[in-house]
């Protein structure tokens, strides 16, 4: 004996499957709470930061696209500086950039530094599964002038954390 299912039902059931897997990005918002780590040992994978570095962030996955939150490192390069979005990014194919599995969201801004050497970097954060956050923090690339502002690379692994930041 066959049953008829009416098409609402599996339109709903189709529905509520395929948002089963789907996590909301606003649950990323630290509050009053920040995101804390360590950089991510290996030269290979780092440059302009010592391998001491920690960092902290703050993060309102509700303004992602306008006043997301702020980045701070331990070594002073940059203190408390605000993540400012890129508005074209967010209508660019750039914003749908995906690299390795484990991320729900890649966002990708620009912050300032305190020290001379900091200035303006491209900060991205990858908002991650496991409820953690990865930061990488990139700026230019290597160039032969003597004068020239050196680059900085940096990944950091971080996680939520009670209270404000450590340092």
């Amino acid at each position: 004996m066959t049953r008829d299912v009416p098409l609402t039902s599996i339109a709903l059931l189709a529905v509520v499957g395929a948002t089963q897997g789907c996590k909301s990005v606003e649950s990323f918002s630290s509050k009053r709470d920040h995101y804390e780590g360590d950089i991510v040992q290996g030269s290979f994978v780092r440059a302009g930061f010592q391998a001491t570095t920690r960092a902290c962030l703050v993060l309102d996955a509700e303004h992602l696209a306008d006043a997301p939150g702020r980045f701070t490192t331990s070594d002073g390069r940059f203190r408390d500086a605000p993540l400012r979005p890129i508005p074209q990014l967010f209508h660019d194919p750039l914003s749908t950039m995906s690299f390795g599995d484990g991320r729900l969201k890649n966002l990708m801004y620009g912050a300032n530094g305190e020290v001379a050497d900091a200035r303006e970097a491209t900060v991205i954060l990858s908002l991650l599964q496991s409820d953690d956050v990865e930061v990488r923090v990139i700026r230019g690339a290597p160039i032969e002038d003597a004068g020239a502002i050196p680059p900085i690379f940096g990944v950091f692994q971080l996680k939520r954390a009670k209270g404000s930041c450590s340092f």
